[in-house]
Parts: structure tokens; sequence; C-alpha cells
């Protein structure tokens, strides 16, 4: 099976990826190292527009961060949830870039104070705090965009559910109890596969088969239903940020 460049046609390509990841998730080993050869613009693409710089193929660390992520992505890529894989593996790898810099940015912090000011290559006098606050704000800069990019998707899967993020808002329980009890029901919903399914192709809750496996009422949950909904693919999807606020 040829593997094509990313530039194909979205809908075509995405089904060719699913087949080429579901044989190397199998162990065609052959696959994956074309697939990783093939991909090598993508990748190189995605850690410029997240460290905002040219990024060499094999010149770069970032490089090498985010093809290791891209790797990581075949493996971790869920196909059943239906989501683009290269949506996927762009978030792993600007993740993965995100942690290299804050790996950088604590090695960083060890140097003694007396080398705060050093002479570069050309005789130039560089300032480490200096340097570390603009790698503190390029790292902050990642985060907020990889943020952003987050609440984009999220949204957009909100409205499959006819679901919009200002309506969420205004549906939030006001109480602790009744948003710990929302966020229990979508946490069984989200580590059950027949639940999980039923959401998707229903496009609705499985209010039935919840009523045996939850303690919260059946009332209780229809009133919250857009609630658990939407924390139930946060669950699900790939949206590391946005679990950070419902932990």
């Amino acid at each position: 099976m040829a593997i094509l460049p990313f530039r194909r046609k979205k809908t075509e390509e995405h089904s060719d990826l699913n087949q080429l990841i579901d044989l190397i998730q199998k162990g065609d080993s052959r696959l994956r190292n074309k697939l990783l050869e093939d991909y090598i613009p993508f990748v190189a693409k995605c850690a410029s527009q997240t460290t905002g710089r040219y990024v060499e193929p094999g010149v770069d660390d970032e490089f090498s961060v985010a093809l290791s992520a891209f790797n990581e992505a075949i493996d971790r890529y869920d196909i059943q949830k239906g989501a683009s894989f290269l949506g996927f593996a762009e978030t792993v790898i600007k993740r993965r870039l995100i942690d290299f810099y804050r790996s950088q940015s604590v090695r960083n912090k060890d140097v003694p104070f007396s080398d705060f000011d050093m002479d570069d290559e050309e005789d130039h006098v560089v300032n480490y705090v200096e340097v570390q606050r603009s790698l503190d704000l390029h790292q902050q800069s990642i985060e907020i965009e990889t943020r952003q990019d987050e609440i984009i998707r999220f949204t957009e899967w909100l409205a499959e559910f006819d679901i919009s993020l200002d309506e969420l808002v205004e549906l939030s329980p006001k109480h602790a109890d009744a948003r710990l009890n929302a966020m229990e029901v979508a946490r069984v919903i989200a580590g059950d596969s027949e639940l999980r399914n039923y959401l998707m192709d229903k496009k609705a809750l499985p209010l039935k088969l919840l009523s045996s496996r939850v303690s919260v009422s059946r009332k209780t949950v229809e009133r919250q239903r857009k609630y658990i909904i939407a924390i139930t693919l946060i669950l699900i999807g790939e949206f590391e940020m946005l679990k950070g606020y419902i932990q």
C-alpha cells in the first residue's frame, strides 16, 4: 500500500491514514518507517509553527522531539474516535515541545548567579535572566496557542451535539455536589465502550443503560444532559489542557 503525501485531500487522506495506522499498530514496522519518512515535512512544519522559527529536519533538537511525538501519536491514535490523525498528531507534537522547553527551562535554572552575564560566540554579552525570560514567554505563548486550539476543536465537537459553549456556561451545575455527580456520570460513560459508542452514534445520552450503572437519578441526568455530554467529550478527546479544569 503506497503512502501518499500529506497534501492530499483531507477526506481521502483521513481514510488512507486510518488504514495505514491500523496496520502499523498491528506491528508493521516497515509501514511505520515509511510513514515517518513521508511525513517529515509535516512534522517540520508543525515544529516550526509551534516554535515560531524554522526548524530544520535532522539538525534542530526540536525536530527530533517533534518526530518522536509523531511516532508516539501513531501508537496512541484511536481510530474508533473518528478524529483526524493529523490534528491529533499536531496536538501531541505541540505538547511534547512544551515539555521539551519546560525541561530546558528547569535545567537552565541551575546556572550559577556569576554566570548570568556571559559572552556568546561573537563576544556579545548575553544575560541569562533575559534569555530565561524570553524562554518562559515563548513557552507561555505555545501553551496559550495550544489551549486556543483545544477550545476551537472542542467547540466544533460540541456543535455536533447541538451544544454551544455559551449555553454550556449557563447550564453548568451551580452546586459543587451536582457538578461532582455529573462528572462521575461522564467518567462512567467515557470508561464504558458500550455507553461511549451509543453517545457518539446517537448524539444522545444512553439513559436506559445508565440507569443501572450510576446512582444519579434519571431526572437529574436528563437535566444535566448537555453538561454531562460536554465533560464526556473532554474525557475521551485529546484535550489535555481542558482536562486540567475538570480534575
